[in-house]
């Protein structure tokens, strides 16, 4: 499977109204973090309700518990747009 797709089924346990998940590893081709997998840079665009009410440190910390030891363990850099 895809590491767009498990990212966008994990966040789906966050009920997003909106989510983007976007690969920016070609972005940073060559540079520290770039294993060549073509899946090391992401950026996520969520809405989701359920972050609404929180800090910013603990929407970062839900994404991060939803996405997972596994997936986090796989991602060099990842970018979070919170709307």
């Amino acid at each position: 499977m895809a590491l767009e797709t498990e990212i966008r089924d994990a966040l789906g346990s966050l009920a997003p109204q909106h989510l983007e998940v976007k690969n920016e590893s070609a972005l940073h081709a060559g540079h520290a973090g770039d294993d060549g997998s073509g899946e090391s840079h992401w950026r996520i665009v969520i809405k989701a309700p359920g972050l609404d009410d929180m800090s910013r440190i603990a929407r970062h910390r839900a994404i991060h518990a939803a996405l997972g030891p596994d997936i986090i363990g796989r991602i060099h850099a990842l970018a979070i747009d919170i709307q």
